[in-house]
Order: C-alpha cells, then structure tokens, then sequence
C-alpha cells in the first residue's frame, strides 16, 4: 500500500466514528419528541452506542492481534452496515437503542484497528505525523456530517437522516475489500488464551508512558463528548437555534479541530510530542476556563449566548486536534507486537469517560448551559494536569519487554 492509500484508509475508518455520533445529532430532538421518549432515553442512544464502542474493543484488539487487521475489518464493516440500516427503520426508541448498540460494537472494530495499522507500520514519533493526517481526513468527514444530518433532518425526517450512516459504511467496506493489505507482521497464537490476554492488559495498564497517554486521550474525547451529547438540546431547545442552524455550528466546530489537525503536525515537527502537548494544554484550559466564567456571569444564557459558548469552544476543538494524534499514537507506541490490545484498552477507557460523561449529563440536564459548560470546563481542567505532568514525564515511551507469541 503506498501511504496516500494507508491515510485515505485510516480516515475512513477513523471517520465513522463522527458520521455515526455527528450526523444525526441535529435529529436527535426530533426522534426524541417522534417516539415520545425522554431526555434520558435519547441520550442513551448515544451512551449505550459508546459504551458498547469501548467493550467491543477488549474484544476486537486480541482477535486482530490473532488473526491479522483485515479480517476483523471485514466482518466489522458488514455489521455495521447492518446495524445502520436496522436503526434507520427501528420501531420503537428501544428498538433504536438495540441497533445503535450493535453500531457501536462494529465501529469499533474500525477504530481499534486504525490505531493499530499505525502503530504495524510507522515508529511512534512518524506515527503521530500519519495520525494527524488521517485525523484531518476525521475532521472533514465531521464538518459534513452535522450539516448533512441537518438539512435531512429539516427537509425529511430524522429516520432518512440516519440512512447515510449505512452508506459510509459500505463505502469504507468496499475501500478496505479492494486496497487494504494486511499490516500484522506476525499474528500472536496466544493472543486469546486468557492467562495470555489478563497478562497483556496487566502489562499495558501498568506501563506510564500509555497510563499518561490514554488518561489525555480519555479526557480530551470526555470533553468532545460533553458537547456532543448536551450541544443539540442546549443550542436548539434552550437557545433556541434551528436545527439548520445547529448543522452550521457544529459544521464551523469541526472546521476547527481540522485546522487543530494542521497544527498538531506543525508543532510535532518544530517541538517534537510533549512540547505540542503542553502548548495545547494551556489552549485547553483557557478555553474551558472562558466557558465556564461566561456562563457563571449569565452570558451564555443571554440572547447571544451561542457565542460565548462556541467561539471559546473552537480553541477547545484546536487543541484536540492536538492531543488526539499525539495520544492516541503515543499510549500504542511501546507495544509494537501487541498493538491491537494496546489499541483496545486505550480505545476503552476513553469510551468509560465518555459513557460516565454520558451518564452525569442525563441526570443534570435541566434546561440550563450549565451541564455543558461546566462539563467542558471539569474536562479542561483534567486534560492540562495530565499534559503538563504526566505526559511531560512519561511521555517517551521506553523499550517494551519481548511480549511472547
């Protein structure tokens, strides 16, 4: 595979990840109020998704490690296929539920593997270069995704509005059948016996360098997710913004972790990964800390309340397209020959945090800014003492004991 062909092929497994939580946010009061359910009923179709998206994952990382990449890909994407087409016809919101639960235990199979493929193929530093091109390839599937979830929402109903869902999935399905070639060097027999599998995740857990690194990764994506979750009820039902409208901003929020994408490459290149880390650390927690203090002063619940929550939000975005490439790469880095189960675990316990995140959110919702605020700002905060602790003393991964086959 020449690397064009590896970057368009890590983005579109990377971006099924926003096509499956982005496009139909700008529905999800639609569908909420269509199947008279209730808040916390809608936002488990987001929560059960990514709870499910994180499990699978313990289980998809070994299988890979066993049996190659492209395997695993294969049965992932047909699934996925399924399960989008099964909830773009569900009866009943618990019928949604159910499907968008299968969606997040096939989706994982893409991500977990696309972090894997970098780390089969390129050393940890280059790895962070080739991950922040495929997270731009991420970042422009997301600007499209919300406006398109948008206008289908607007112009039909939300069902059509999950139909792109199983068409990015056959798509990326026919990209990997065609073009993808395995990058497993040698599969691991043992990967799967248990005594096997407990002791990898043991060593893995208790290696710093992917504790740093995962603890970043998990409370970045805590902080995307806070957004995701609370941004469709916060902008149209309490700011009362069309769901056109809604579409655009999360089109111009995506815009910005793309530019972030950009700069995570331009920064690795000048200061190498800690530094680029620290930097959007102090962006982070600027941006949290103005969210925050905006919405204590009654701003953000004002007329122009959007924009004191948004445009402090794109610096938040900025940094993110920082630290994802630079975790995400970084806590797989010292496991080259069981890179699919480090893969999984880190994929995990950034869906733990999003699940938890999920969880809090549904019980404090109460018609007000200030579970997301306060939610991004908790985040924030979280995210620059790791980077500027952890990370900066663990952030060189150091030589991995021989892992048995």
């Amino acid at each position: 595979m020449t690397a064009s062909v590896v970057v368009l092929i890590l983005a579109a497994l990377l971006g099924i990840q926003p096509v499956t939580t982005d496009l139909y946010l700008p529905a999800l009061p639609a569908l909420t109020s269509g199947f008279g359910a209730s808040m916390s009923q809608a936002q488990l179709t987001l929560t059960a998704l990514l709870l499910a998206f994180g499990l699978s994952q313990l289980v998809w990382g070994p299988l890979s490690d066993r049996f190659g990449r492209r395997p695993v890909l294969l049965v992932g994407l047909s699934t996925y296929i399924l399960a989008a087409t099964g909830a773009a016809m569900a009866p009943s919101m618990e019928m949604l539920v159910a499907w968008r639960t299968v969606q997040g235990v096939a989706m994982g199979a893409g991500v977990m593997c696309a972090r894997a493929i970098i780390r089969d193929l390129y050393d940890p530093a280059e790895g962070a270069q080739v991950m922040s091109k495929a997270l731009s390839g991420l970042g422009l599937i997301a600007c499209l995704s919300a406006p398109t979830g948008g206008l289908l929402s607007e112009w039909f109903n939300w069902r059509v509005a999950l139909v792109p869902l199983a068409a990015f999935g056959a798509a990326s399905l026919v990209l990997v059948a065609l073009r993808f070639q395995e990058t497993l060097g040698h599969a691991k027999p043992h990967a799967l016996a248990p005594r096997e599998l407990a002791r990898n995740w043991l060593h893995i857990a208790r290696n710093p360098t992917f504790i740093a690194y995962s603890l970043l990764a998990a409370a970045s994506y805590g902080g995307l997710f806070t957004f995701l979750a609370a941004s469709s009820f916060v902008f149209i039902q309490v700011l009362s913004l069309s769901k056109m409208q809604f579409g655009m901003l999360m089109f111009s929020m995506s815009l910005s972790y793309l530019s972030g994408t950009f700069l995570c490459r331009s920064l690795l290149a000048r200061v190498g990964v800690r530094h680029a880390v620290a930097i959007a650390s102090g962006m982070t927690l600027a941006s949290g800390t103005m969210i925050g203090l905006f919405a204590l002063a009654g701003w953000s619940s004002g007329p122009h309340g959007t924009w004191f929550i948004i445009l402090p939000f794109y610096l938040f975005t900025l940094a993110h397209g920082v630290h994802q490439p630079c975790s995400q790469s970084g806590a797989v880095g010292p496991f080259p020959r069981i890179a699919g189960t480090a893969s999984a675990l880190n994929g995990f316990l950034m869906m733990v945090a999003a699940f938890a995140m999920g969880g809090w959110l549904g019980w404090r919702m109460d018609g007000t800014v200030f579970p997301l605020t306060n939610g991004i700002w908790f985040w924030s905060i979280v995210i620059s003492v790791t980077g500027w602790t952890l990370v900066q003393k663990h952030g060189v991964p150091k030589p991995d004991p021989i892992v048995r086959d």
